[in-house]
């Protein structure tokens, strides 16, 4: 028996595999400059890290009996977006280590795409940050390792805005250049693949906790430093804004990117780390059902009755 709920009904060409399209489009600005920023092993690590997370998912799929799913996309951005938050000089082998735990211990062990309770390549990236903080803390740029912009900035030191703006700094192969994630987050938008809400109340928030709680307080440039350091820019964008781990009422977005603002801001100026933001949208991921729970609208012509106690005869 077919069940059928009453008009009116909205048809909609849209598919997965064509949003994990569009966001693959939107991140090849950011993906096209890490590499000339970093040089070949910086290709290397984005094909591999695709392939990887391609691989585990074909073959864990195949393994257990299930449908492969590999053509929908999802594993190709989830590697994609691994590779974005590598450092240039992060060795193969370790790659392709975060790409098989974020494909099947996070994603499938959970039921695949859709049932995935936190965002897998941000849980890749502290899997590998906890595990081998050396490799994924070595930071090189034009042959010289050095430390971040947020880490010298967090050690009271001075950055140049406009390079961090630009991306020729230091940092993970995808989140330097402010202006190529900038591009592909207006593609998305366009597209009306992602909404405003969260990475605009997500950015807004961290910006007042900064001017009020940050190392300099008030201070516009050191405001404008933080905001285009780390991966600010490249989470709130294309990972908080993802469709599994992100709540779905107007409501929750935005009680969602309020919670990520704080949350970052309290692990960059409170916590001994000079970054924040992917354990911000991890641990705000795992509050998704208690948010939605609380911010969806409620259905039409639905009253509540008071329960009534009865007495005992």
């Amino acid at each position: 028996m077919s069940y059928v709920s009453s008009s009116p009904h909205v048809s909609d060409k849209t598919t997965t595999q064509r949003i994990m399209l569009d966001v693959v489009i939107a991140l090849l600005p950011a993906t096209i400059f890490g590499i000339y920023n970093f040089g070949w092993h910086a290709a290397l690590i984005v094909v591999v890290a695709i392939l990887a997370s391609v691989g585990a998912e074909c073959a864990y799929e195949f393994l257990m009996k299930k449908p492969i799913t590999i053509m929908d996309m999802s594993a190709v951005v989830t590697g994609l977006l691994i590779a974005l938050n590598m450092p240039s000089t992060m060795p193969v082998g370790l790659v392709i280590l975060g790409c098989v735990f974020a494909i099947i211990v996070v994603k499938q062990l959970f039921g695949g795409l859709g049932q995935n309770f936190m965002n897998p390549a941000l849980a890749a990236r502290c899997f590998l940050l906890i595990s081998f903080a050396g490799y994924m803390t070595n930071f090189v740029y034009d042959g010289v390792s050095s430390a971040t912009p947020l880490a010298v900035l967090k050690a009271g030191g001075e950055v140049d805005v406009l390079s961090m703006f630009i991306g020729t700094t230091g940092g993970t192969i995808g989140e330097t250049s402010v202006i190529a994630i900038l591009i592909g987050a207006a593609y998305l938008l366009i597209r009306n693949v992602i909404s405003i809400r969260i990475p605009l109340t997500y950015i807004g928030t961290f910006a007042v906790y900064t001017l009020i709680f940050g190392a300099r307080r008030f201070d516009l440039t050191y405001l404008a430093a933080e905001l285009c350091g780390g991966g600010l820019m490249l989470g709130a964008f294309f990972m908080a804004t993802d469709y599994v781990t992100s709540p779905v009422t107007k409501k929750g977005k935005i009680v969602f990117g309020i919670l990520l603002g704080i949350l970052t801001g309290i692990f960059r100026y409170q916590g001994n780390n000079a970054e924040g933001v992917s354990y911000a949208i991890i641990f705000s991921n795992l509050l998704v059902p208690i948010i939605e729970k609380y911010t969806a609208p409620r259905a039409f012509g639905i009253v509540r009755q008071k329960k009534e106690k009865k007495e005992d005869k």
